[in-house]
C-alpha cells in the first residue's frame, strides 16, 4: 500500500527527510449509518477528545492544510468524516466526546455510533485513540479501549501535541501511561502536528494495521 503515496521533502528536528503522507482523494461526510460507504474497504478509526488535535493530525498525515477543518469549537463536529486514500482504505473521523461533560444525552448519542460503526464496518481493522499528552487517560479513553478489546480490534494511543512539553518531558508519557494502564508502552506514539515529529512512524504503524 504505498502506491498512492506523496514523497515531500522536510524538515523534521532540524533534519532535512523525505517523508511519505497518505494522498486523500475524497472525504465523505455523513449523518447516519444509511449514507455510510457501502464496502469493505479497509478503515482505521481516530477516535478523540475535543480539541485534543483529531483534525490537525489528519491534515498532517495528508500533507493538507485544509482538508479537515479545525475548528475553535470543541465538539462542534457531530458526524462521521471518511476519508478516502489512494492507498486503498480510510480514515474515519469520529466526532470529539467530552465537550460537554455534563450532557449524558450526546454522551450516549456518542457511545451509541461507536457501537453502531463497530458493529457494522466489517473493514475497521484498528482505532487510533488520540489523547492530548498535557492531560491525563480518563473514564473516556478507558471505555474506547474496552470497546476495542470487545471487537477484536488492535489500537494505538496517540499522544498529541508534544511540541508543548519538555521533548525529555515527553518521552517519560508511554512509560506512566503503561504504568497506569497495562498498556505496552509499544502501542503509545508521541506526535505533533505541529513539529511532524514522530508522523513517520504513525503512517508506518497505521500502514501495517490496514495490512494486517
Amino acid at each position: 500500500l504505498y502506491s498512492g503515496r506523496k514523497y515531500v521533502s522536510g524538515n523534521q528536528g532540524g533534519h532535512c527527510k523525505i517523508m511519505a503522507y497518505f494522498d486523500c482523494r475524497k472525504v465523505i461526510t455523513t449523518g447516519n449509518l444509511t449514507q455510510w460507504p457501502k464496502d469493505d474497504q479497509p478503515e482505521v478509526l481516530l477516535v478523540g477528545r475535543s480539541n485534543t488535535g483529531k483534525s490537525s493530525l489528519i491534515n498532517t498525515l495528508t500533507n493538507r492544510k485544509n482538508l479537515a477543518y479545525v475548528g475553535k469549537t470543541p465538539g462542534k463536529t457531530r458526524l462521521l468524516n471518511f476519508y478516502e486514500m489512494s492507498d486503498g482504505f480510510r480514515l474515519v473521523d469520529s466526532p470529539g466526546y467530552g465537550y460537554a461533560e455534563n450532557d449524558r444525552k450526546r454522551l450516549n448519542d456518542f457511545s451509541t455510533l461507536m457501537e453502531d460503526y463497530l458493529d457494522q464496518r466489517k473493514g475497521c481493522k484498528g482505532i487510533l485513540l488520540l489523547v492530548d499528552c498535557r492531560r491525563e487517560m480518563r473514564e473516556d479513553e478507558d471505555l474506547i479501549i474496552k470497546l476495542a478489546k470487545h471487537y477484536q480490534l488492535p489500537f494505538l494511543i496517540v499522544l498529541t501535541k508534544i511540541d508543548k512539553v519538555n521533548l525529555n518531558q515527553a518521552k517519560m508519557i508511554p512509560d506512566k501511561i503503561s504504568n497506569q494502564t497495562g498498556i505496552k508502552a509499544g502501542r503509545i506514539i508521541l506526535t505533533s502536528s505541529e513539529t511532524k515529529f514522530g508522523i513517520d512512524n504513525l503512517i508506518s504503524r497505521i500502514t501495517s494495521l490496514v495490512n494486517n
